[in-house]
């Protein structure tokens, strides 16, 4: 088993066992013996003897050991511990009660506690203002609900490990859409929701025409106003300009194309990442080859990666049957339609070996072929379990009984993010170009050195054109080859990166994957910071005539919370600050749950200098707390620390009891603080093409595959 120095890392931190005092008690390979084990004994409500069943462990060993396949995080980390929780993803419904409501709040947080991200569709929510006549009042709306569960969400660490992540829906027509589409225009706000809107044919049909089109109150199905598609759209645009969401799915495609009848239920949501559509209570076992490890003498190894796609279906099946749900009502679901989602990883990593350019027509040949290879693999595997183990329960309402053909699984194929999985595997995330070529890494005692993406490395030494000084180019390049002159042609036209390929080209290669998936794709369509909201929307119609499911934009350099990690020198000390006897500054009452907040900050050079606050009677552990903290942020500021990094450091920190104070959510005492330097310092600020750093390591964030992930220490913001 070889594995690099980043893997162990990411294995150590967040997969392998730890005893009580955090020291790790299990090696990589005893990790993917656990599992292989695991998930091998299955095979005994299938007949299976002891021999054939450690034979068969050793083939899920050998497998991912060798890192050809990897299943979901969660599967890596709960087989054959207590906890059993192995699906990554689940979709609840939410119903218009407050019963349903808030068992839907508790089914998140055990979820979440689990290990487990959730979707939720909240277009059955009456609307905002809407009369409640059982109580004679009026509803809150969708939105607000959303922060509620958002709360729950930041109460619960999801399984030790990461941070619960969550997709929030809204059907384009219902009334509250406006406010849905611009429901996380501030950052930090619902900040553990990913959200996307739910396009119907007939919005489409209406935005084609130049038209209105009706809004839908859920709570009776009655129209009860019309909007304009076009400033729709281009709202929706517009915050995909602004930040990267909202995203779309387009719902009634998605529908459409689902193997299951509408007897069974109907899609209305998908996990926090949107590959995954899915039924109410289901879930769904993913896992992604690598492709980086099937490439021979330049071509691909279809008979190794049979072999590989074969084992993987019978891994995933066998997750079914192993797993510890969290709820009766997702066993139940999941078990009567068994959808698994085999998934790939490294295909950037392919193309370079195959020595073709990521937007090349002959890259999209290339998807379609390896793709639909898998697909067709994966469904002849499902039918061949079917004949020895049964056809999955729901099957007489699925499209394959139609065809009289056996199948395990109602869905064999997902697309979905590979952040983790990926560093443990040394591949490229998903389906994505390589997001950057170099970039400095930070290291453990704070240093940061340069790293170059291994196979680039190898070319330029082979070449002999390599220097430690070109090397830096890069990275001062944003990670780029373009436009560098000592670097020959072909080898740029092979090593591109995210934001050298045109949106076009992104969504070409996801058209293709998405062709030969039964669910759907995970990528992000990397834009420009000059693209304007009309490229958005141009975006937006090519997906939809490339018959994607959905899709995900990022525009450069788009989200405020983000800082400069690519400098390769140290800033020079800030002169030593002397305090006049006068300054003007503002102060500011903040309702917190401890108490009014009183918070003044003093101005110096148009900037904020010192910072006071004040809170409880003198004397009291609160009002000492808050007067160090105003006593640090002072000596920060005084000491050339930007406003924007003691903002992304308070905010959202969360006590004990939240509160809304004007209109804000109040989560801390240092949350108030955050608010106010925010309101009053920040508001306005230009941004700049910056690079988002990860918050627990510092080095720089990848925008792939949806979400934001550190390839340094497998941090996620999607969790």
């Amino acid at each position: 088993m070889v594995l690099s120095q980043n893997a162990l890392t990411v294995l150590k931190s967040r997969y392998l066992k730890k005893d009580e005092s955090g020291k790790v008690v299990e090696t990589p390979e005893d990790l993917f013996r656990r599992v292989s084990n695991f998930i091998a004994q299955a095979d005994k409500n299938y007949g299976a003897k002891d021999s054939e069943i450690k034979e068969l462990e050793e083939q899920f060993f050998d497998m991912l050991s060798s890192l050809k396949f990897l299943p979901n995080t969660p599967t890596l980390i709960n087989a054959k511990r207590k906890l059993g929780q192995l699906s990554a993803c689940f979709v609840l419904p939410v119903h218009d009660s407050m019963e349903s409501i808030f068992d839907a709040v508790k089914a998140t947080a055990l979820i979440h506690k689990s290990g487990g991200g959730t979707g939720f569709s909240f277009s059955r929510l009456r609307p905002k203002n809407d009369r409640v006549f059982s109580t004679m009042g009026v509803a809150s709306g969708p939105v607000s609900f959303m922060k509620v569960f958002d709360c729950t969400t930041e109460a619960v660490k999801q399984g030790g490990v990461r941070r619960g992540a969550n997709m929030g829906m809204l059907r384009v027509d219902h009334p509250d859409i406006l406010e849905f589409i611009h429901c996380k225009e501030s950052e930090g706000q619902i900040s553990n929701f990913n959200i996307s809107i739910a396009v119907t044919d007939k919005f489409l049909e209406a935005l084609e025409n130049g038209t209105e089109y009706e809004l839908i109150n859920p709570r009776n199905n009655r129209s009860v106003g019309r909007l304009d598609a076009k400033i729709v759209w281009n709202e929706i645009a517009k915050g995909a300009w602004k930040n990267g969401e909202p995203g779309i799915i387009f719902i009634d495609r998605i529908n459409r194309a689902h193997t299951l009848d509408k007897e069974v239920g109907e899609i209305e949501a998908t996990n926090p990442c949107g590959e995954q559509p899915l039924l109410a209570y289901e879930s769904c076992n993913l896992g992604s080859i690598n492709l980086g490890k099937f490439v021979k003498n330049n071509s691909i190894d279809y008979d190794s990666l049979k072999d590989v796609v074969n084992l993987s279906v019978h891994f995933l099946d066998n997750v079914i049957d192993m797993n510890k749900f969290p709820l009766k009502e997702i066993k139940e679901n999941t078990e009567a339609n068994r959808k698994i989602g085999l998934g790939v990883m490294g295909f950037a990593d392919m193309l370079i070996d195959l020595g073709i350019p990521y937007d090349s027509q002959k890259a999209v040949d290339t998807a379609r072929e390896v793709m639909g290879f898998i697909e067709e693999t994966a469904r002849n595997k499902s039918s061949e379990l079917a004949k020895s183990r049964g056809n999955f329960p729901n099957y007489k309402h699925s499209i394959f009984a139609k065809e009289k053909v056996p199948m395990r699984n109602a869905t064999v194929t997902t697309i979905a993010p590979t952040g983790s999985i990926s560093m443990i595997a040394d591949a490229s995330s998903g389906i994505e170009p390589i997001f950057s070529l170099a970039y400095y890494k930070q290291v453990l005692d704070g240093k940061k050195l340069p790293y170059t993406y291994d196979r680039l490395l190898n070319v330029l030494k082979n070449r002999k054109i390599y220097t430690d000084s070109l090397i830096e180019k890069i990275i001062d390049n944003r990670g780029s080859l373009q436009g560098i002159n000592e670097i020959p042609k072909d080898i740029k036209e092979i090593f591109v990166t995210s934001m050298d390929i045109s949106y076009q080209s992104h969504i070409d290669i996801q058209a293709a994957f998405q062709e030969f998936t039964d669910n759907a794709v995970s990528k992000t369509i990397n834009m420009p910071n000059s693209a304007t909201v009309e490229n958005v929307k141009d975006a937006y119609e090519y997906a939809y005539r490339k018959n994607l499911k959905g899709i995900t934009i990022y525009r450069d350099g788009s989200r405020n919370v983000q800082v400069l990690v690519t400098a390769k020198k140290e800033e020079t000390a800030p002169k030593h600050f002397i305090r006049p006897k006068e300054l003007t500054g503002i102060t500011e009452k903040v309702k917190t749950s401890k108490g009014n907040l009183y918070v003044t900050v003093n101005i110096a050079n148009d900037k904020p200098i010192e910072l006071f606050a004040n809170i409880g009677k003198s004397g009291g552990d609160l009002s000492a707390l808050s007067e160090a903290i105003g006593r640090l942020i002072s000596i920060a500021l005084q000491n050339g620390v930007p406003v924007d990094n003691i903002v992304n450091t308070l905010d959202n920190i969360t006590g004990s009891q939240p509160i809304w104070s004007n209109g804000k959510l109040i989560k801390s005492v240092p949350d108030a603080i955050a608010q106010v330097l925010k309101e009053h310092f920040l508001k306005n600020r230009k941004k700049t093409i910056q690079i988002d750093e990860c918050p627990e390591c510092g080095a720089p964030l990848e925008i792939v595959e949806g979400c934001a992930v550190c390839k340094n220490c497998g941090y996620s913001r999607c969790g």
